[in-house]
């Protein structure tokens, strides 16, 4: 028996003398906990003439409110067209007058309970009426049936329920009304087919009910089940109904059919336009939404709050910003004041961070007379959205502390995702810990967001743990851990658990296959990435160009454009600007820069195609690299041309461009002329002037830096120290590394040691090498550097077989330092040796830096014969860099012969590179051929070329 403990069941067997009624409650309850019933025998101590003070005692401490019995029968998406309130508004039983005051006291204390339901206060008047055995009528159960229900107490409104012999359909409704609105929808559906079989019979609210629960649980077949009921019963004219049905259709995808149902309405209310308008925005139609706002406008049916709100969220979404303004207008005059109504605030705010107009954000907001959780979750979002973090959580402070608001879950999935974009783990630590001590943990869409936040800050093994404490694991956490995996180079772990996934999920979906193909990577992973290419087509996923994209991305990633450019020309006719995006920026990133340009061009010529800002980054970044100043000056016109100059992520590239064209003028205009610079702006000015030996400019820079510095920017000031051989301002920038915490960072490591073994530090470099704590293939690099610029070929060759030794894998720049520090050495069979092996026991293919490292490595031990060999069997006869090291050995052991035909080679290949000249004028003098010596001096005078003066450094203290 439930308690209150009663002797027996009771049995309806006379008219009723209390009726219920009902006040609409604005609270969502969360999942139902279980109530123990107060065992306080103070409770039921009442007698008839203590009722009468606890009336009193209730009306003291009750919140003095007047009932709204007038409230709208339902709201659109979260406040309209909620079961839990429908009794609310649906015909009751005929109330009639109480015959006995104590009794009417009792319904007065019960009307007080609901105005704000607590499951103390609930137990006590349920104690109260079983003592006056006013629980044997209907009304009463049915009202304490919904107390329970709003005092986030389910069980005992269900146990209440089976006390009660026998019930009619309004008590049903209750009960089925109770499950809704704790979330329990599987089990309002049972109580319905429970009821149905039983043979009760149903009405109008009933289905509405019933509808909600399926619309909550989306499923769409039995709500269409439901439908037919409907019509069978005749029921479908209630226009409540109609609603429900159209809000069901809405949420459950099927907008058709929402749309079927809005038509077939005879008699629309508000509500009705607010369902189709809300509906469409749901399934991602703003513009539809928008176009019904207008037909329901012109039929001179008034808009209310709700449906201002949802057609500013269509406006937001479409970026319509007249039309928001004009809506926005309307709303005033309609008397739908932003400081009155929460909901046309909240989307006011949202419109106006799209326009980015601080000032009206803050109007709205300040005016607010009262602020929920939503208005600061949307103040929240908005300025992450628009880049001001710092403020964000400032705001979320506020929230606790002056507002007294505490966050919520949509709190959390806001802030959180952005901790993850931003990479701030400590900050997403400390939301963890929020969720931990608010018992929030339980909710997969929070669990979802902290494995992504963890993944991105590259912290894989907290996302593991969290990952595989989860009780239950729908798909998106599986996805969250598949690209956590991935995102972190651990492809083998991901396509582990993306094998595990399918023996888990039956039903995988599109975001399974964007998750796992980044983990298809590398040349090694592309036989992986065919099999999910195939596992696409067999699921239906490459029709749609996501899917696409993502795939061509890959082939591009694994190093097999061909198959990119195929996959890309057998969809040519249905791609879109993501996806020539996809291929322009993939060519860039993987060094097919000819490629990149040549599917620019191809996209100027596509029709309704326009480029964006995305696609004139890796455009100019593809120019800096091929060295093609035009091409680059003339994109540079082609974004002055189309305004799209004024990004600041095409301005920093403009900058890094003419870094890499040797251009440093050019380079500081671009630099000084953007208009809204970042931290990465400031980093490719100080990176092109140190790029083009201008590393005093790049020092000066870095003074007047407006941000706090990162990594990037202090790694790249300690390459400009580098090449100044400013040890004192190297050291200085090292005590930034100690400032700001970056002591850890792999990059800064490197540069540090590069900086000091240049500054001829070596001992300091090496200090710096082992106390590092993850030494990473550039350090190991530039201690090789190091070794070998101070001509220590056998320390270099050591630290090579130790860095082989630990299992690093070794790239061209190991390679680079290997070979120089065997030429500064004079190791000649050492260093034949490692270039003969560097491609089949290391993978290595050699390059033109490996080409000049060798004829350098021979021409310094005279070999100069060996080294024109060399040259003259490598493949399309020997880039200008490896015949310009051959010229040097010449000059330097007097082979005047082998340098002069050396020399007709690189005439040919840069004719205006006057350094050759005056290396074989050089060569000529000192063997007394003065006449041709004067020879060459005259050609040099006709092409007017002149030779670039040369310099030094030494470092007395920059000022």
């Amino acid at each position: 028996m439930f308690c209150p403990k009663l002797n027996a069941k009771f049995t309806l067997h006379r008219p009723s003398f209390l009726a219920a009624i009902f006040v609409n409650s604005s609270s969502v309850s969360p999942p139902f906990f279980h109530f123990s019933p107060i065992k306080n025998s103070s409770i039921l101590q009442f007698s008839l003439h203590s009722s009468s003070t606890l009336l009193h005692e209730f009306t003291t401490c009750t919140v003095q409110q007047p009932i709204n019995a007038s409230h709208v029968v339902s709201r659109t998406r979260a406040e309209f067209l909620h079961a839990p309130h429908l009794l609310d508004e649906m015909p009751h039983r005929k109330y009639q007058s109480c015959e006995y005051t104590l009794l009417r006291d009792v319904f007065k204390i019960v009307q007080l309970v609901m105005r704000e339901p607590k499951i103390t206060t609930a137990a006590m008047v349920h104690a109260l009426a079983a003592k006056q055995g006013a629980l044997g009528d209907l009304y009463v159960a049915t009202s304490l049936v919904t107390v329970y229900s709003r005092s986030k107490a389910l069980t005992s409104s269900i146990a209440l329920f089976d006390e009660v012999v026998d019930r009619d359909i309004i008590l049903w409704n209750a009960l089925m009304s109770a499950c809704t609105e704790n979330r329990a929808f599987r089990a309002a559906v049972d109580f319905f087919t429970k009821m149905v079989n039983q043979g009760n019979g149903f009405d109008p609210t009933t289905l509405v009910i019933v509808i909600s629960a399926f619309s909550d649980l989306k499923n769409l077949r039995q709500g269409q089940i439901t439908h037919a009921m409907s019509i069978t019963a005749g029921m479908l004219s209630d226009t409540v109904l109609s609603n429900s049905l159209i809000d069901m259709y809405s949420k459950c995808g099927d907008l058709t059919s929402s749309e079927r149902m809005f038509s077939s309405v005879e008699f629309k209310d508000t509500v009705t336009w607010n369902s189709i308008i809300s509906g469409c925005f749901y399934n991602s139609h703003p513009y539809k939404s928008l176009l019904y706002f207008r037909h329901m406008a012109s039929l001179e049916n008034r808009a209310d709050h709700m449906s201002i709100s949802c057609a500013m969220a269509a406006c937001t979404s479409l970026q319509e910003f007249e039309i928001g303004l004009a809506i926005h207008g309307w709303g005033i005059k309609l008397g739908y004041s932003e400081s009155i109504y929460i909901s046309v605030s909240n989307s006011l705010i949202s419109f106006y961070f799209q326009l980015k107009d601080i000032d009206a954000i803050g109007s709205v907001f300040n005016g607010m007379a009262v602020k929920n959780a939503v208005s600061w979750n949307t103040m929240i979002k908005g300025f992450f959205l628009i880049g001001e973090a710092e403020e964000a959580f400032i705001l979320l402070r506020d929230m606790q502390f002056a507002a007294l608001i505490q966050p919520d879950i949509a709190t959390m999935v806001t802030v959180i995702p952005f901790c993850a974009e931003l990479v701030l783990p400590r900050e997403g630590k400390a939301a963890h810990g929020f969720i931990v001590r608010r018992e929030m943990a339980s909710e997969l869409s929070v669990v979802n967001c902290l494995i992504n936040m963890y993944s991105k800050c590259g912290n894989i093994e907290k996302a593991e743990y969290l990952f595989s404490t989860m009780p239950k694991k729908d798909s998106v956490a599986w996805n969250t851990m598949i690209f956590g995996y991935a995102y972190n180079g651990q492809s083998s772990e991901a396509r582990v658990l993306f094998k595990k996934m399918t023996g888990f999920c039956k039903n995988c979906t599109l975001p399974t296959l964007l998750a796992i193909v980044p983990s298809c990577d590398s040349p090694d992973s592309i036989r992986f990435g065919r099999s999910i290419h195939g596992w696409g087509i067999k699921l239906g996923f490459t029709s749609q160009l996501f899917a696409l994209n993502s795939l061509i991305h890959m082939y591009i990633s694994c190093d097999v454009p061909s198959d990119a450019f195929a996959l890309f020309e057998s969809i040519s006719i249905r791609v879109d600007v993501t996806s020539w995006n996809t291929m322009i920026v993939g060519c860039t990133q993987k060094g097919h820069f000819s490629d990149a340009l040549r599917y620019f061009d191809s996209m100027r010529k596509a029709p309704q195609i326009r480029f964006n800002p995305v696609t004139l980054v890796s455009v100019l970044s593809s120019c800096g690299n091929l060295g093609l100043s035009l091409q680059g000056k003339l994109t540079h016109g082609l974004a002055l041309k189309t305004g799209i100059s004024t990004h600041t992520r095409v301005q920093n590239s403009l900058v890094t461009m003419y870094g890499r064209l040797g251009d440093s003028e050019s380079a500081t205009s671009a630099f000084h002329l953007s208009e809204d610079r970042n931290l990465c702006s400031w980093n490719c000015a100080i990176s092109a002037m140190s790029r083009n030996e201008d590393a005093r400019r790049a020092l000066e820079l870095f003074r007047s830096l407006d941000f706090e510095p990162n990594e990037i920017t202090l790694s790249t000031v300690l390459s400009a120290c580098s090449h100044l051989g400013a040890v004192s301002v190297g050291k200085q920038i090292h005590a930034h590394v100690f400032r700001f915490r970056f002591e850890r960072n792999i990059y800064i490591s490197a540069a540090l040691v590069d900086m000091y073994s240049n500054c001829g530090r070596l001992e300091v470099a090496e200090r710096v090498f082992r106390s590092s704590p993850n030494k990473s293939v550039s350090a190991w690099n530039s201690l090789i550097m190091a070794y070998g610029s101070h001509s220590m070929g056998s320390k270099a060759i050591e630290t090579f077989e130790a860095m082989v030794g630990f299992g690093i894998r070794t790239t061209g720049g190991t390679f680079t330092s290997l070979l120089s520090a065997c030429s500064h050495a004079g190791m000649v069979e050492e260093g034949r040796a490692y270039y003969d092996c560097m491609s089949k026991e290391y993978g290595v293919v050699p390059c033109v830096e490996h080409r000049v490292c060798m004829v350098d490595i021979l021409g310094r031990s005279g070999r100069i014969r060996e080294a024109y060999d060399f040259v003259r069997k490598l493949p399309e006869g020997g880039e200008a860099g490896v015949w310009g090291a051959l010229l040097s050995a010449c000059g330097y052991y007097g082979e005047v012969e082998i340098g002069r035909e050396v020399a007709e080679v690189l005439f040919g290949l840069e004719p205006e590179n006057v350094s050759y000249y005056v290396a074989l004028c050089n060569m000529y003098v000192a063997v007394g051929k003065w006449e041709e010596a004067v020879e060459l001096r005259s050609r040099i005078q006709d092409k007017q070329l002149k030779k670039q003066v040369g310099f030094s450094f030494i470092d007395v203290g920059l000022r």
